[in-house]
């Protein structure tokens, strides 16, 4: 086997033995925005490219087509690339696959130059943004799509937004305030934590100021999955977790709290 193949499926082995790979897995199956070179990507290379710490991987030409450039020093990661040969048989050609090679590939926070698209959220604006920065979570910026707008990982101690949307900020700064309080998270997307996300976002949205009455409808309909899932009515789901949102919101709230 090729050595620099060998050496990235040992990456994904070594992952496999720490606990990373359910968690990067999860995080790779979230849709990527179609213009971005990943989006064509396999799923292991996906996987490959969380677990190098960024959700823009791209090759040294393709940044400087998106007119940025990799930086002196920087390192690249590397992906899983078919390799084709092409074979005649009975006068006709085909490709045939021969194996593996691996390609070299640059995160984006490796890179200087033009701003890109998901660039533009200002994350100095975000209500609450102190207390992220208190707990130690990294808030960024990622490429995103309509099937979602952020996520909170805990492995990572990251929040990462593809909106600018403060209610998307704050349901995930939920979590990570619901993981205080209980010590650990259940993995996935877990009814009752979605809940308690859910309503401490609308919450918080009145507490500093904001009406996302444009967004009612969505927290209602996002909530209303999950209580379903549970087999209950929304509003007795809401009530269930009702508690755990409120020690949710106190310890978002409190000021000095770490």
């Amino acid at each position: 086997m090729n050595e620099k193949v060998k050496n990235v499926l040992e990456t994904i082995l070594e992952k496999f033995k720490t606990g990373d790979i359910p968690e990067a897995i999860a995080y790779s199956m979230l849709p990527v925005p179609d213009d971005l070179p990943s989006a064509k990507w396999s799923l292991l290379n996906r996987t490959l490219m969380f677990l190098s710490g960024t959700h823009d991987g791209r090759g040294y030409k393709q940044w400087n087509k998106a007119n940025r450039y990799v930086k002196k020093g920087s390192k690249a990661f590397h992906i899983l690339v078919p390799f084709f040969r092409k074979v005649e048989e009975e006068g006709e050609t085909s490709e045939v696959l021969k194996g593996f090679m691996v390609k070299p590939v640059f995160r984006y926070e490796d890179t200087d130059g033009e701003a890109l698209e998901y660039e533009q959220i200002d994350m100095g604006e975000l209500p609450l943004i102190q207390k992220a920065e208190q707990w130690g979570l990294n808030v960024k910026a990622i490429p995103g799509s309509f099937s979602y707008h952020g996520y909170y990982s805990s492995g990572r101690s990251e929040i990462a937004l593809a909106t600018k949307e403060e209610s998307v900020f704050f349901h995930e700064l939920a979590h990570a305030a619901h993981e205080k309080v209980k010590g650990k998270l259940k993995g996935g997307q877990d009814p009752l934590q979605e809940i308690v996300a859910e309503l401490s976002a609308q919450a918080l949205s009145r507490i500093v100021g904001k009406q996302p009455n444009d967004t009612l409808g969505n927290s209602y309909r996002y909530i209303e999955s999950y209580a379903e899932k549970l087999k209950i009515k929304p509003y007795n789901a809401c009530m269930k977790v009702l508690g755990e949102t409120e020690k949710v919101l106190t310890l978002i709230l409190k000021e000095g709290e770490a």
